[in-house]
């Protein structure tokens, strides 16, 4: 599959071990599939960059999808607040964390590749807001498709780092993919604010989940 990386400089050879353990699935490669998207992630501090392309052979690798059955929105929720280092602050907020990684936590480190949303600028926001206790899990779900944000690919093993090929890199001009990068994130804002409010109370919210015992499987959180 070809897959791209958003970056200030141009990556030939990506080093496993490198980035940070607080990303969304902790250290990794992160890339996408979308060559637009990666124009907009390199360019996110409104500086030029490069999207890298890549072609990853994934034969025999071990490939984990949090946005496909058997898993559902709150496991990839749970790995998030493993590796996220930032929350606000409720009086719910540190109690939900801790249930949502004791119940819905999918350890991934015996997998080479990770498919799965992108939790960059307000979508962290929405994520927060339901680990708060603002919005129920149906606005959530909702909200992580605003702006068509996509999912993003991260490899993290060495052996995924060997079936990557680097095949060449394209200008990312900021001019136009910053604008477009703050631009996506304005819309998907406005959009949630118009539906954050629709359903007054109803829905089923972190509380809810925490009181009534819920867990992993359950159809109503898949």
């Amino acid at each position: 599959m070809t897959i791209y990386h958003g970056s200030d400089h141009i990556i030939e050879k990506p080093e496993f071990g490198k980035g940070a353990v607080n990303n969304d699935y902790g250290r990794g490669f992160y890339c996408t599939r979308s060559l637009e998207l990666a124009k907009e992630w390199a360019c996110g501090h409104g500086e030029d960059g490069f999207a890298n392309e890549y072609e990853l052979d994934d034969t025999g690798l071990s490939v984990i999808d949090l946005n496909a059955k058997p898993y559902g929105i709150l496991n990839w929720l749970a790995v998030l607040t493993r590796h996220r280092t930032y929350w606000q602050n409720s009086s719910i907020s540190s109690e939900a964390k801790s249930y949502l990684q004791e119940h819905f936590f999918v350890d991934l480190s015996s997998y080479d590749i990770v498919k799965g949303y992108r939790a960059d600028d307000s979508y962290f926001t929405f994520a927060q807001d339901f680990v708060s206790g603002i919005i129920p899990i149906e606005k959530l779900r909702r909200a992580m498709h605003l702006g068509e944000l996509g999912e993003q690919i991260v490899l993290k093993s060495p052996k995924a780092f060997e079936m990557l090929q680097f095949i060449g890199s394209y200008d990312a001009a900021a001019t136009d993919y910053y604008e477009k990068k703050m631009s996506r994130d304005l819309q998907a804002r406005r959009a949630y604010r118009a539906d954050k409010d629709t359903e007054g109370l109803n829905g089923l919210y972190i509380i809810d989940i925490i009181r009534e015992g819920i867990t992993n499987g359950d159809p109503r959180v898949q």
